[in-house]
């Protein structure tokens, strides 16, 4: 499969960026329509999104790194070719997570609130980015079968494209995207119908959502973070899960609207 979507010679554009961005355009366009409904004032938004993106960006390459670090001390170059992979989605949460709590702080903003919007979006912009996993030909999982992958009804790109090395592999960037899909439509179906949605309950069942499907298929990828002998995908997100859970079910703070008078507080 060809990583590269426009080759100009001394130039080249890899499917990769295409998708990452692409990822982080609609979760920006999903976030801004739903920060808009909420009356958040268009400045403040884009200020947040621009600084946030740049932090999570490096957030998750530099947790990539650094659970790598024998191969990029022998090779320092390569911690700037983000086009190769190596994009980690908990070090882009956890740095975007810490940035927008000073920011929150600074402003006076509810975080709790601010997170209620940005996951809706965030969980799209995950879906779409998987699939630059796909023409980067990583993040996928074991040996299996061509009648395995047929038996899925997957598109014959995807079966072909999990053909590396000699052996078919489980497409499991396609479970993940997948997955990461249906969350959004959730999201937006608990936003919508739920009654009396507590603030802070959306972040809640993003972090459980995602987590759940995050520790099953990373036991099944190939090329996981380690951590010793453990995988640290599924540690950090049986960390998330419980932290999903309680702002899910157990945190008591009641709050109809997001926002009031066009701006977080």
């Amino acid at each position: 499969m060809d990583r590269i979507a426009l080759d100009f010679g001394f130039f080249h554009i890899y499917w990769y960026s295409i998708f990452i961005l692409l990822g982080v355009l609609c979760a920006v366009f999903v976030i801004y329509q739903e920060a808009k409904k909420q009356g958040m004032a268009k400045d403040q938004f884009f200020n947040m999104v621009f600084y946030t993106a740049i932090v999570a960006i490096i957030g998750a390459r530099l947790y990539y790194v650094l659970f790598n670090l024998n191969f990029y001390q022998k090779n320092p170059i390569h911690i700037f070719k983000i086009w190769e992979g190596g994009l980690a989605i908990h070090g882009g949460i956890l740095a975007g997570l810490i940035f927008l709590i000073f920011y929150c702080k600074k402003n006076k903003i509810n975080l709790l609130k601010l997170l209620d919007i940005i996951v809706i979006g965030l969980i799209l912009g995950q879906a779409i980015g998987r699939w630059g996993n796909f023409f980067n030909q990583e993040a996928y999982g074991g040996i299996t079968t061509l009648e395995h992958l047929k038996s899925l009804f997957l598109p014959s790109f995807i079966i072909h494209g999990m053909y590396i090395n000699g052996d078919y592999h489980e497409p499991t960037f396609f479970y993940e995207s997948l997955w990461n899909l249906i969350g959004f439509f959730l999201l937006l179906l608990l936003r919508k119908k739920k009654k009396n949605l507590r603030v802070g309950q959306l972040t809640g069942f993003y972090f459980m959502w995602y987590s759940v499907a995050r520790f099953m298929i990373e036991g099944m990828r190939t090329d996981s973070l380690m951590l010793g002998q453990f995988r640290i995908a599924q540690i950090v997100s049986i960390i998330l899960f419980i932290i999903g859970f309680y702002f899910y079910f157990l945190y008591k703070r009641k709050e109809k609207k997001l926002y009031r008078e066009e701006k977080l507080t």
